[in-house]
């Protein structure tokens, strides 16, 4: 493992973290909120202490690993919570760093739980902090510092690897410096575009741009207490379900069709139609069953509510316009169905993913088939290839491993959270699968601030581990990683 090049990288990535502040120290300047001399102060000590870093690290060798990416990936991201969290931190709003950390934990890995109970009280700067760490998080840092830091050309793809969500990792140009660029400015487009909709509908520049970089994020953070339901406006309601639905779809799909002009073909795939379908047919039984329920008294009504409430849990961003723990319990357990399908591979949506529950899906339909004829051979397809064993048993192994995670992460909650079974469970699967509310205590008109601070750590860690998709962390525990590292 080369310690000194993957410490080099992660100084440079805290030099990036601390540049990034200053944007915060810009809106706080605008609205004169009292902030602007902390966060100038974190973002100047954190530059300078990068760069430090940087300068006095030489490494012998300038190859990566897959085993330095997975350092360099999970550590870069538990730095940017560290470091997201200095701004919550030394402001009047966030009485403990726990509080802080969990915070900034659940912007940067697109969660959007918040331990915050009043939130139109905080200055606006750090509301400002909450929607773009969101943003940052959303297409990932390791994708932006390979886009932007040259001395990440040398093992960008392990980096890539580790960092980005899904069974398969896709560039889509033969550098991965392109791959990386290309991908932000697709995400960066579809934000502008949001916020000049948003605007048009009413809501002010501010709220537009924070919603915008949350939406894009599958995010959820808002600076509104009761979220989009605030606006009371359909416009704005359809607005935000479009684009959260489209946050949804990999990435590497809107590039195919906003810059190379490949419809048909592309949209098309099997993950996206079965994305569509989900959401279609989820949105359907929703509409019905809160009309028939007495929820809504009319069909507009009830498909706006139910189709903003399943986009939203289903893309893991958490946005909410209604209360869902009144509608009837079927209702509910079908959301934390969705919480755990999650979004496609390759989008900012977290969960398992729509490729890895199609193609478990269509594995388990074969075993049932062979057990009613043994000696049948049937191929799994995807988009008519054959899908390698390695990747069906990497999907089986995956889906496992979350419930093996969940189910240890809920017994630590529920025995030192202080929390009622339904909050408990429901904070673990809202947190892992990057949701942001989730039911009980932590419904959408509820937050975290109720939970112990080592709950909070647990939830916090489960955000991390999530955002990553186990792996890239967990491979950290394993004694056979360290083995034979050295400084050099």
């Amino acid at each position: 493992m080369n310690l000194k090049l993957c410490i080099k990288i992660l100084s440079g990535i805290i030099i990036v973290a601390g540049f990034f502040i200053l944007f915060p120290a810009i809106v706080s300047a605008i609205y004169n909120d009292g902030e602007l001399s902390r966060l100038i102060s974190i973002s100047l000590i954190t530059i300078i202490a990068g760069n430090i870093i940087f300068l006095l690290i030489k490494p012998a060798k300038k190859n990566l690993s897959h085993r330095d990416g997975f350092f360099i990936v999970t550590f870069s991201w538990i730095l940017f919570s560290l470091i997201g969290a200095l701004p919550f931190y030394f402001s009047k709003y966030f009485s403990s760093f726990d509080d802080a950390f969990f915070e900034a934990a659940s912007g940067f890995t697109t969660t959007g739980s918040t331990i915050l109970t009043n939130i139109e009280s905080v200055a606006p700067s750090l509301l400002f902090w909450r929607s773009l760490i969101q943003w940052l998080g959303g297409m990932g840092f390791i994708v932006l510092s390979i886009a932007i830091l040259p001395f990440l050309e040398i093992g960008g793809m392990q980096l890539y690897k580790a960092e980005v969500p899904g069974p398969t990792k896709d560039k889509l140009t033969p550098r991965i410096e392109d791959t990386a660029k290309i991908l932000w400015i697709v995400y960066t487009l579809l934000t502008i575009f949001e916020i000049i909709l948003l605007k048009l509908g009413g809501m002010n520049l501010f709220d537009s741009i924070c919603h915008s970089f949350t939406t894009m994020a599958t995010g959820g953070f808002s600076p509104k207490n009761a979220s989009i339901a605030a606006y009371n406006s359909s416009y704005i309601d359809w607005v935000i379900t479009i684009f959260m639905f489209l946050a949804g779809i990999n990435f590497k799909i809107h590039y195919l069709i906003l810059i190379k002009h490949r419809f048909k073909k592309d949209i098309l795939n099997n993950e996206t139609m079965f994305y569509f379908k989900l959401t279609c047919i989820s949105v359907i039984i929703f509409t019905f069953l809160n009309i028939i329920t007495h929820i809504y008294s009319d069909f507009f009504t009830s498909l706006r509510y139910s189709a903003f409430q399943v986009v939203s849990i289903l893309t893991t961003t958490g946005f909410g316009t209604a209360n869902y723990e009144k509608w009837h319990p079927v209702l509910q357990f079908i959301l934390i169905l969705l919480m755990l399908v999650g979004g496609c591979a390759g989008s900012t949506g977290g969960g398992i993913k729509n490729i890895r529950i199609l193609i478990f899906l269509k594995y388990t339909f074969n075993q049932i088939l062979k057990v009613i004829h043994p000696n049948s051979v049937k191929l799994i397809k995807v988009d008519g290839k054959v899908i390698d064993q390695n990747i069906i048993s990497s999907v089986i192994s995956f889906i496992s491993l979350y419930f093996i995670i969940f189910t240890i992460s809920s017994l630590l909650v529920l025995a030192f959270g202080g929390q009622d079974l339904v909050t408990s469970l429901s904070a673990v699967i809202a947190t892992m699968s990057n949701i942001g509310p989730g039911l009980g205590n932590v419904g959408p008109v509820d937050n975290f601030s109720q939970f112990t601070p080592f709950a909070k750590f647990v939830l916090s860690l489960s955000m991390i581990i999530g955002r990553l998709e186990f792996y890239t962390v967990l491979v950290l525990f394993s004694p056979v990683f360290w083995k034979g590292i050295k400084f050099k």
